[in-house]
């Protein structure tokens, strides 16, 4: 095993804090050659910022995960807190809590997620989806981000959360701008304008249903206990400001590049149409594809030997899900998008104690985009330049024209 590696650039490999990088960037070739030379490769530090690692193998990526002992996430788990030396809502929000107290308020925010309730929420989703489908093919013509993808998941978490209807679209505004950018121009002021925006909302929220529950997870939160004692309001807010970013952003951006992915592979859009492919398979394969959180973070707590290389205590620790999700040692094949692949043990919603919360509620809304394709739709046309997100964070888009034929 070699030291702590000189602090200097290795020309192969561009930045990966910058988000320019996943705009210009042959990605599927960076990673692939990350994983065959530097699996476990240290990114220097600039001017603004420390060096960090990037592990892109995905028995490592895997390994690090399931290791909450010697990594913690109370630091912050995303590059853009973890380099600025951690997280306010580090041991209040369960993704950035370790330990007991993180394992207490799962439980209680799970108790939310009964099976009568989630039935109830997959029935919802399909048939709001269904009804948006069939505007927009009803009109031909549609941004399928801006007319389909941005209303399902924020009314999935809204109904479960109770959010008024007319608050929602303000939500999602919110969730873009907090978590990427919608160019190279704005700026990280805006990003922070809009996180506090979301606080701020969810603050006076949780401050409504202490007065007044319902069955809502909100109120859940505002109501619950966690070792015979309320969560603070820092406590309820942060989650609250947690389950809307995680639900909304990863669903909207599956759902758009699932629309991109099956345009362009008509091989895979006829195996779906006929269902020789089951929505369950599919919904998978495009989770795997499309890997809209393209990583997260830890930090070390000790010295922790990795492939070749030493980890050091106090060092952020980068977790590549969309290099592990196209490993070729467990994905054959893994730059073809197939629906019908199988095993698909991806990490998209990231793996161990960790393991998104809300994963069910992603998994149900692609699942329901795919069936009203397939039930709706004859033909699928990208109609122009899909927009990009510009973001270390999160890969998709923010806008798709499409042309919708009807299925007759």
């Amino acid at each position: 095993m070699t030291a702590h590696p000189a602090e200097r650039a290795d020309p192969r490999f561009p930045d990966l804090a910058d988000p320019r990088t996943f705009i210009d960037t042959d990605l599927p070739a960076l990673w692939r050659t990350l994983r065959a030379e530097a699996p476990v490769h240290w990114n220097p530090p600039a001017e603004d910022r420390p060096g960090f690692w990037a592990v892109t193998r995905y028995e490592d990526v895997l390994a690090v995960y399931k290791d909450n002992r010697r990594f913690t996430s109370e630091q912050g788990n995303v590059l853009s807190t973890l380099l600025q030396g951690g997280d306010s809502a580090a041991g209040k929000m369960l993704a950035v809590t370790d330990g007991p107290r993180h394992r207490e308020t799962r439980k209680l925010m799970l108790k939310s997620f009964s099976p009568r309730v989630l039935e109830h929420v997959g029935h919802l989703v399909r048939r709001r989806t269904q009804r948006l489908i069939a505007e927009v093919v009803a009109r031909g013509e549609a941004d399928f981000a801006t007319d389909v993808a941005d209303h399902i998941p924020i009314n999935t978490i809204g109904d479960l959360m109770d959010i008024p209807v007319a608050d929602r679209g303000k939500l999602v505004e919110w969730n873009n701008r907090t978590l990427s950018r919608y160019d190279e121009q704005d700026s990280q002021l805006e990003e922070w304008l809009a996180r506090n925006e979301i606080l701020l909302y969810f603050g006076e929220l949780a401050r409504e249903r202490r007065r007044s529950p319902g069955e809502d997870v909100v109120s859940a939160l505002a109501t619950g206990l966690v070792d015979g004692e309320p969560l603070t309001e820092d406590e309820i807010v942060f989650n609250c400001y947690s389950l809307v970013l995680g639900a909304d952003e990863s669903s909207r951006m599956s759902s758009i590049g699932a629309l991109i992915a099956l345009a362009g592979h008509p091989d895979q859009w006829r195996a779906l149409k006929t269902g020789e492919v089951s929505i369950a398979e599919a919904t998978e394969e495009v989770l795997r594809w499309t890997t809209p959180a393209m990583h997260f973070g830890r930090r070390a707590l000790e010295d922790v030997p990795l492939g070749d290389r030493v980890i050091r205590a106090g060092d952020v620790v980068t977790l590549w899900n969309s290099s592990a999700n196209f490993d070729e040692e467990v994905f054959p094949d893994a730059q073809r998008f197939d629906l019908g692949r199988k095993p698909n043990r991806h990490v998209a919603f990231g793996h161990g104690p960790h393991y998104c919360i809300g994963a069910f509620l992603g998994r149900a809304h692609v699942s329901a985009v795919l069936e009203a394709l397939r039930d709706q739709v004859a033909a699928v046309e990208i109609r122009g330049e899909p927009r990009r997100l510009f973001s270390n964070f999160v890969y998709g888009y923010l806008g798709l024209p499409v042309a919708l034929t009807e299925e007759r």
